[in-house]
């Protein structure tokens, strides 16, 4: 049984919560929510999604931690079709790459989904990609200088694996071929571990994909990372200077993984997801954990994902344009 001093605690840790966005303290808690993540177990943003999970139990949003279910397939696009039709009571989920509402919409003609469709909720984390060389490539190819020389000296080799076809690394490495008149050709791949393992075989070339997935192959000495798609270079990789450092301030993307609800979700109910979500990112453990894996935890409001989501969508449109790529092409 509940007694008045543990009534009183409760009461004010939900009023110190509710401080935090007003809306906040209006919601029920759910009993357990579901957080949906279009890729497999085990990659980066899943990593995020569960760290999160395991701290919104006991919270004004859930009352035990969240449970994380993965729905892989069509670059994320199955968990958000899922998540489209879902209760929208605060009791699901998803967690996406911005890319699957701000650069999708622009090459699949005949897309089942739109931002009109869900909530944002809070961004999770935030991920930088990097164009990474294994051994096909001469020891002696030290910079991205050296690597565009090489390949147009190597057209027959000059070969980037991505995640996808459509993915931000795919376009980032197509912009590349674009600005430096180089023919890169570009291997799509069914998430970024099968690509680093044939770079690491050497299969291919190179590849562009998340630079967390280089981590332990560029520490072992396996490949050579050559240019960070960060406007600042990454914590975790500092001794590699970015795309615009080295002359190509086009290619720059840092891109997030965000939490989304169903559109008609009360907002004092997505008030509170998000303040709980934030909460969790802000615990040093999870900050550390997604950081060894290299992702920058980072949380935000529903207003401030929105306006980045939409500043994507805008500035996607012309480049994707620009590279000539649709889902048919």
């Amino acid at each position: 049984m509940t007694n008045r001093r543990q009534f009183v605690q409760a009461l004010g840790g939900a009023a110190a919560f509710g401080a935090l966005h007003p809306l906040a303290a209006l919601a029920q808690a759910v009993q357990q929510a579901k957080i949906y993540y279009g890729f497999p177990a085990g990659s980066a943003g899943d990593s995020v999604a569960r760290r999160v999970a395991e701290k919104l139990g006991d919270t004004p949003y859930s009352k035990i931690n969240a449970v994380v279910e993965n729905k892989p397939g069509a670059g994320g696009r199955i968990a958000l079709d899922t998540l489209k039709g879902s209760p929208a009571d605060g009791s699901v989920l998803c967690l996406a790459q911005a890319s699957a509402l701000s650069t999708y919409p622009h090459i699949y003609t005949k897309l089942s989904y739109s931002l009109a469709d869900f909530a944002p909720v809070s961004i999770g984390a935030v991920m930088t990609h990097g164009l990474a060389v294994g051994p096909m490539v001469p020891a002696s190819v030290k910079t991205l200088k050296d690597y565009i020389a090489w390949a147009k000296a190597n057209p027959g080799q000059a070969s980037y694996g991505s995640p996808g076809a459509g993915s931000t690394p795919h376009f980032l490495g197509a912009l590349l071929g674009l600005n430096t008149g180089t023919d890169l050709r570009h291997v799509p791949y069914r998430g970024s571990l099968p690509a680093i393992n044939d770079v690491v075989g050497g299969q291919i070339a190179s590849s562009m994909t998340p630079v967390g997935d280089y981590l332990p192959f560029a520490k072992a000495g396996k490949l050579r990372v050559l240019a960070t798609s960060g406007a600042q270079r990454a914590a975790y990789l500092p001794d590699v200077p970015t795309f615009t450092e080295q002359g190509f301030p086009e290619i720059v993307a840092d891109e997030w993984f965000g939490f989304f609800a169903p559109a008609k979700t009360p907002a004092a109910v997505i008030a509170t997801a998000s303040t709980a979500i934030q909460a969790a990112l802000k615990d040093k453990a999870v900050a550390e954990g997604l950081l060894s894996v290299g992702l920058v935890a980072h949380g935000s409001s529903p207003e401030d994902m929105k306006k980045s989501l939409q500043s994507e969508y805008e500035r996607w449109g012309p480049l994707v344009k620009k590279i000539g790529f649709t889902a048919e092409s």
